[in-house]
């Protein structure tokens, strides 16, 4: 910044300037502060002990009416001070006095005593008091000051002057209320114009009062530029602070990126190898099913052959078994029907089979074992199903965290760049003041110059110098309104850094809740492909087994068919009437789902009675 390296010497070179040059501003500064000097002024002194108390300054509008001239109005400015005097009677002047801003010479004063006043009330008949009189002719000032931004006011206050010209002469001041009727005055006032002594005495006590502003305006000058030093200082050290802060906070954005992008690709390979591997898996496990279903077809082939040979006289009824399958396969719809019909098939059997009815019965509770175990594998398999949904829909809720984080991450850097975007503006605006107040201060070394010309060019460098103090004025406020803002904007880096640690933070718990819904999906997977690998060697074995009933039970049992296989036969009589096919039948209808249809395809129907 052009404030921050500017060295210290060149900085003492100036002030030693503009102090060299002071003696020579003292005349404009005259003329500058001259319609608060008027203001301010009293009236003049004399050898006596005074007390005064100035009531108010009034800037009353007033009509000016001279000999053989036409009427003007103009602004001027009316004082009016309560002067005791304690040397050597004690006693009480009210003091009236009249002053132009644009005019230092014209100056109108009127001392007004208590027995002044006595002699003034009875000639134009006023009705209050001499401690009473300030506070009512302001109040008529203040009704003439309303009235006169009227088109036709009702309050006048008026300057008459017998001459031509006021220059020397007595001028009176009238306070007139108009109306249709009359023009009717209130109060009419001799005022005095002031001689070359009191208006040198009230001049000297206006450069006075100059030179007294000048002063502390240098003070205060140099108070705003030790202060404007300290904060373009403090400014740089804050953008330093801030690039450091900004490189950090991007390196950091940038580690995380990559290793979030890294964490993940792992991810994604793991996932991939683990569903390979699995495959692999099943694709083995299937293959070992397949020959263990061979194995158990070709033995319970095996062993069908030997119920054929042991069962000659049941061949007729096992082809007419065979035909209804065979119709059962066309129509499916007469499946519930068939079943009807075998079950009562099945009750005549029993009834014609008293011998058979113990074993019925052993087969019948074995049956339903089964059954209450399907059912609770059914809704085993149902629980898993859902809490696998409820697993995919949490990933999905996570996977919508996660994009939703780094939605964050992104306006949070937008809107850092809008910051940045913003302080250097700010840092340009600041080194345009900068620039604007050399340009003052040359410009007030170029008047420190022209205030040497001649006395012919004042008004103009009053004017000039009033333009260039309202100039400075404005760059001081907006220095101010710089400042101010440079302390919000640090606040809102702040808080952006606070709002970057928070979804950092966020982002690491997601991650860490990202593991822990992987591992639980892994979990499930491997829950759901057992599950899954139980539910195909149960729904399997029914389909391909043969209609035999004891090797159905087996099946479902789970029992491994070389185990026990002379055991699990049944010896059934020598008459085809109590063949116990039954069971099988009973266990099909067990079935809602379409596995059950194939099975009836070749299980050979019981005894049927004509």
């Amino acid at each position: 910044m052009p404030g921050t390296t500017a060295p210290s010497a060149e900085k003492n070179r100036k002030k030693l300037m503009v102090a060299g040059e002071v003696q020579s501003f003292r005349l404009a500064s005259l003329f500058y502060f001259f319609p608060r000097l008027l203001r301010g002024s009293r009236a003049p002194n004399s050898n006596f002990n005074r007390t005064r108390t100035s009531f108010r300054l009034h800037l009353v509008p007033l009509q000016v009416k001279c000999k053989d001239c036409e009427d003007r109005r103009v602004s001027i400015r009316l004082s009016i001070e309560l002067q005791s005097v304690s040397n050597p009677v004690h006693r009480k002047d009210l003091v009236i006095r009249l002053t132009d801003d644009t005019d230092p010479f014209f100056l109108y004063n009127l001392v007004i005593s208590e027995e002044d006043f006595q002699s003034l009330k009875l000639q134009q008949g006023l009705l209050i008091d001499f401690s009473a009189f300030p506070q009512k002719f302001i109040d008529l000032l203040q009704q003439c000051t309303q009235e006169h931004a009227k088109e036709i006011p009702r309050f006048l206050l008026q300057l008459v002057s017998p001459e031509a010209i006021l220059d020397s002469s007595p001028a009176f001041l009238n306070v007139v209320e108009t109306n249709p009727f009359k023009h009717l005055t209130h109060l009419s006032l001799k005022l005095l114009p002031g001689n070359d002594v009191e208006i040198k005495k009230f001049l000297a006590d206006c450069l006075k009062c100059s030179k007294e502003e000048k002063l502390s305006l240098t003070q205060s000058l140099d108070d705003v530029t030790r202060q404007l030093n300290f904060t373009q200082k403090t400014l740089s050290e804050k953008i330093q602070e801030l690039d450091k802060l900004r490189n950090e906070w991007a390196s950091h954005t940038a580690t995380l990126s990559n290793k979030h992008s890294q964490e993940l690709t792992n991810e994604k390979e793991k996932a991939l190898q683990a569903q390979v591997r699995y495959q692999q898996q099943h694709e083995q496990q299937k293959k070992d099913l397949e020959i263990l279903h061979q194995r158990n077809i070709q033995q319970l082939q095996n062993r069908l052959s030997e119920l054929e040979s042991a069962n000659k006289d049941l061949t007729e009824r096992k082809y007419k078994g065979d035909s209804t399958i065979r119709e059962l396969k066309t129509k499916l719809s007469g499946v519930e029907e068939e079943l009807q019909r075998a079950k009562q098939e099945v009750l005549s059997l029993r009834r014609e089979n008293s011998t058979l009815d113990a074993e019925c019965h052993e087969k019948e509770k074995h049956i339903n074992q089964l059954q209450t175990k399907v059912a609770v594998l059914e809704q085993e398999i149902k629980d898993k199903d859902q809490l696998v949904l409820r697993t995919k829909e949490a990933f999905d809720t996570i996977q919508e965290q996660k994009v939703a984080l780094e939605e964050n991450g992104e306006k949070n850097q937008v809107q850092l760049g809008k910051l940045e975007a913003t302080i250097k503006s700010l840092s340009a605006e600041l080194l345009k003041a900068n620039e604007i107040i050399k340009k003052l201060q040359g410009d007030l070394k170029t008047l420190m110059g022209k205030l040497k010309l001649k006395n012919t060019v004042t008004i103009q460098q009053e004017k000039l110098l009033a333009e260039k103090e309202e100039k400075l004025q404005k760059e001081q406020k907006e220095l101010q309104d710089v400042g101010q803002s440079l302390r919000i904007k640090e606040q809102e880096v702040c808080k952006l850094q606070e709002q970057l640690e928070a979804t950092v933070q966020k982002l690491e718990e997601s991650k860490q809740l990202l593991k822990n819904n992987e591992k639980l999906i892994t979990w499930l997977n491997k829950e759901l492909n057992e599950n899954q690998l139980v539910r195909k060697q149960d729904v399997l074995g029914p389909s391909t087994t043969p209609p035999v009933h004891s090797s159905i039970n087996t099946i479902r049992n789970g029992i491994s068919p070389n185990s026990n296989v002379v055991e699990s036969r049944l010896t059934y009589p020598t008459c085809g009437i109590g063949y116990p096919v039954s069971s099988a039948f009973a266990f099909q209808n067990t079935f809602p789902h379409p596995i059950a249809a194939k099975n009836t395809i070749h299980p050979v129907s019981g005894p049927k009675l004509y």
